[in-house]
């Protein structure tokens, strides 16, 4: 209870753990295996990013390809001006040969004048697509997939034309002094790479090669890419569920073992406390049993008490009962006064018994919400005593305050609280005291405590006994006190006040061995500024 009420005060901000700052929105509505999950698959997609960066790397390749394409038509056109007309069939199967293209010549007026593969050189064939096996067309469905996915520019479909004037690289070389390269599409998905340079009569020399090359390592790196993917997937899916195993698992034992205790099953549940678990999940759980159990003692209190309750009550209501009972039928004046006189005492013992009842219930709820300050306990002591004794001290009992506090050494707590735990010990102390006796109170500063003593001359408090004395409903009291005369809540109302300023309470021996007992509360003292 005590902790429970420190525990309350410790975050100034008001959190209890609700949330607060730490809500999840949308996402505290999905389970932890899917987050767990789509976090470790969006990791995975980012790596699927190199497919795009695959398709940048081609582009750059077909570009340093459409580059190089255009410096070998410029190159063999050079040569083929540099020769003879007669000699250029020679030279354009040589160059074909060196640079792995198939060469063609146009005429002014677009006419074919020569090609190399009419020359017999068969060094660029394009594929028909469905002459091949399965693994290839899976391969170009792949890349089509791909390609879509990434938005890569499509090449144009390459087919044969006749004419130079059909080819865009042949008119643009005519009217340009540079050699244009275009990038086609074969059939089979491979890059067609074309470039046509001019020459000095007018003439247009066209280089074509087929890049297949391009194609194989685009398609290489994207299946080690692919594979390296899917190990790592497997890899991150498998530590997923073995992650959201390992905290998923008990996260549902405890919330079912919660839930029971929720049910009104606290006593037949037993929550996990996984101690084998050294994580936050094992602490949760731990904090989870140790408050099951607390709601265990605290429900037990709470039947003890209200049993406590039922049975305290029932004294005085037999006792009113009995003597309604005999006023119907004494007719005796004296009789009937001793009678009414009982009434009377019981129907003040019950208004006690109900208000100490009525305090002892609510005294956690109010110091779960009291606002500290500070309070000078010596100098309440004092007042207190002062006050008592100008009322009158029965049986002649006396009160001596010894204040060995030197300053004002200040607590933080509510004064009137305080006072009333005070006042609980010196009615408990005159209650037992002899006639006469001396009831001695002092305060002593004890390191970071200030400790208050109350010292009487009666009987004492068995040491089997000096626990039980602060529970509810105490019944152990001076022989010659009148019954019913104290609820027996006071003393463990002083505890619960103590404890929820973080202070002790306890009873001890006197030191100087003489009869009596000491009742010593201890309070932690406000930090100095």
């Amino acid at each position: 209870m005590a902790l429970a009420t420190v525990f309350r005060r410790i975050d100034p901000n008001g959190d209890d753990g609700s949330g607060g700052d730490l809500s999840l929105r949308w996402s505290g509505r999905i389970s932890l295996t899917t987050r767990i999950l789509a976090l470790n698959i969006f990791a995975l997609a980012l790596l699927a990013g190199g497919f795009f960066y695959l398709d940048s790397y081609r582009s750059r390749i077909l570009d340093a390809r459409g580059a190089q394409a255009s410096r070998e038509a410029r190159l063999i056109a050079a040569a083929m001006n540099a020769a003879s007309p007669e000699h250029r069939g020679t030279l354009a199967l040589q160059l074909a040969r060196d640079t792995g293209t198939r060469i063609r010549l146009f005429k002014p007026d677009g006419t074919l004048a020569g090609d190399t593969r009419a020359m017999g050189l068969r060094n660029v064939q394009l594929i028909d697509p469905t002459t091949q096996g399965w693994q290839l067309q899976a391969a170009r469905f792949l890349d089509a997939m791909i390609d879509t996915v990434v938005n890569a520019p499509r090449a144009p479909l390459y087919r044969e034309r006749r004419a130079g004037g059909e080819w865009p690289d042949v008119r643009t070389a005519r009217t340009s002094p540079t050699a244009p390269a275009t990038v086609w599409r074969a059939p089979d998905r491979t890059p067609v790479i074309t470039a046509a340079a001019a020459l000095g009569d007018g003439e247009v020399v066209m280089t074509t090669a087929n890049a297949r090359d391009i194609t194989q390592t685009v398609r290489s790196e994207r299946f080690r890419l692919s594979v390296v993917l899917a190990i790592v997937a497997l890899v991150s899916i498998f530590l997923s569920l073995f992650l959201a195993r390992t905290i998923v698992r008990p996260l549902r034992r405890l919330a079912r073992a919660a839930v029971r205790v929720r049910l009104g099953r606290a006593r037949e549940v037993v929550v996990p406390r996984l101690p084998s678990r050294r994580d936050e999940i094992g602490s949760l759980a731990r904090a989870l049993s140790d408050m099951s159990q607390a709601l265990r003692a605290r429900i037990d209190a709470t039947e003890a008490f209200a049993a406590d309750v039922a049975h305290e009550m029932k004294n005085p209501l037999a006792s009113m009962r009995s003597a309604l009972e005999g006023l119907e039928s004494v007719q005796d004046p004296a009789l009937r006064e001793r009678l009414m006189a009982i009434l009377r005492d019981d129907v003040h013992r019950l208004d006690r018994l109900i208000t100490d009842i009525a305090e002892a219930s609510r005294l956690d709820a109010q110091l779960s919400r009291a606002k500290f300050d500070e309070v000078d306990v010596a100098a309440m002591v004092e007042g207190l005593i002062a006050q008592r004794t100008d009322r009158g001290i029965e049986r002649g009992v006396r009160i001596r305050f010894d204040n060995q506090v030197s300053g004002r050494r200040l607590v933080m707590g509510e004064g009137a609280r305080l006072e009333r735990v005070f006042e609980n010990l010196f009615e408990n102390a005159v209650s037992f005291s002899p006639d006469n006796g001396l009831i001695i109170v002092g305060a002593v500063v004890e390191g970071s405590d200030l400790a208050v003593r109350v010292e009487d001359e009666g009987p004492g408090v068995p040491a089997e006994a000096r626990e039980s004395v602060f529970n509810r409903f105490q019944s152990i009291r001076p022989e010659t006190e009148e019954f019913g005369k104290h609820s027996g809540l006071g003393l463990a109302i002083a505890r619960t006040i103590v404890e929820g300023h973080q202070g002790n309470i306890v009873v001890e021996s006197r030191d100087d061995r003489l009869s009596g007992a000491r009742f010593v509360v201890r309070l932690p003292l406000a930090p100095s500024l």
